[in-house]
């Protein structure tokens, strides 16, 4: 039993102590993959279990102000993470082929590694999307494409913050932040009430954004397989497979909610119409798409 213990905490010292990058290391939430995974834990029971069966029998809470506070904060963060990510590397003196991480301890370094962490943690109070989701009752919108986003993006934040604060892949996260300032906004406006309904008719160019988000990804991370700079090459089972999957989430509901052929209804009287799909509307905020100031569908 001893020797077990012992070859279990030799282990857990490899891959949490040994392999970790001892200027994030002791960073909140970043030392052990338990505070982490709880979270993750706790938010996925509460979403799937917990929250829908305390509000069975309540009324779905409005939070008008609280979204429209929520989602300007999420822009105003996003905005700093794209400025910082921009103006700390990649406008500057990162490398568009293969740019490794810079693991001193000089300001410029320390400055990467902060923004990593801070995007970490952005990904982590934006779990607070789904709460919003359970207890304003819309849990149809808590589809499988919005539970894999929220649960994933967390655990690789994390990952890259503890191991590899900065480097290639953190134009991933620059370009997210971009997304997100836009799609953030949009959310604030849909939060604001029917009065800006007429500002919001481009929200399915932020799904389309999204794609072109994931074919950047895709093909940013490819060029490790040609270029060698001493960032981790085997990143890239992770990295483009998952912009793979993304894409195709993302394309499956771009193609639901906009993209579906003209189909004919027959009517009563025997006459043909055509119609399309209006597409399913999206929501953090509150907003078109019938009575209620809400959209109806989450776009990550």
């Amino acid at each position: 039993m001893t020797t077990s213990n012992s070859s279990v905490t030799s282990v857990y010292d490899r891959l949490f102590v040994e392999l970790a990058d001892p200027r994030t290391n002791d960073w909140f939430l970043i030392k052990s993959p338990i505070p982490g995974l709880t979270i993750i834990g706790l938010y996925l029971y509460f979403t799937l279990k917990w929250g829908p069966r305390y509000m069975a029998d309540k009324k779905p809470f409005q939070l008008q102000k609280t979204l429209v506070v929520y989602n300007f904060l999420q822009v105003l963060v996003s905005i700093f993470l794209f400025y910082e990510g921009l103006d700390a590397g990649w406008l500057r003196t990162y490398s568009w082929k293969c740019q490794p991480v810079d693991f001193s301890s000089t300001p410029e370094a320390m400055r990467v590694a902060r923004g990593v962490y801070i995007y970490f943690l952005a990904k982590m109070t934006e779990l607070l999307d789904t709460v919003f989701f359970v207890i304003r009752k819309k849990e149809r919108q808590i589809t499988f494409l919005h539970l894999y986003h929220h649960t994933v993006m967390p655990m690789i934040s994390w990952g890259a913050t503890k191991y590899y604060p900065g480097g290639h892949g953190t134009l991933i996260g620059v370009i997210n932040s971009f997304v997100h300032i836009i799609m953030y906004s949009y959310y604030m406006m849909a939060a604001l009430g029917p009065k800006y309904q007429r500002y919001l008719f481009w929200k399915k160019y932020i799904t389309t954004m999204q794609m072109l988000q994931f074919c950047i990804t895709f093909i940013h991370s490819s060029q490790l397989l040609f270029y060698e700079c001493g960032y981790p090459r085997w990143s890239v089972v992770f990295t483009l497979p998952n912009s793979i999957f993304f894409y195709y989430l993302f394309y499956d509901f771009y193609y639901k909610a906009y993209g579906k052929p003209v189909k004919k209804a027959i009517v009563a009287n025997g006459s043909v119409n055509e119609s399309k799909t209006n597409g399913l509307s999206i929501t953090n905020g509150a907003i078109p798409n019938g009575s209620h100031n809400g959209i109806d569908k989450k776009i990550e």
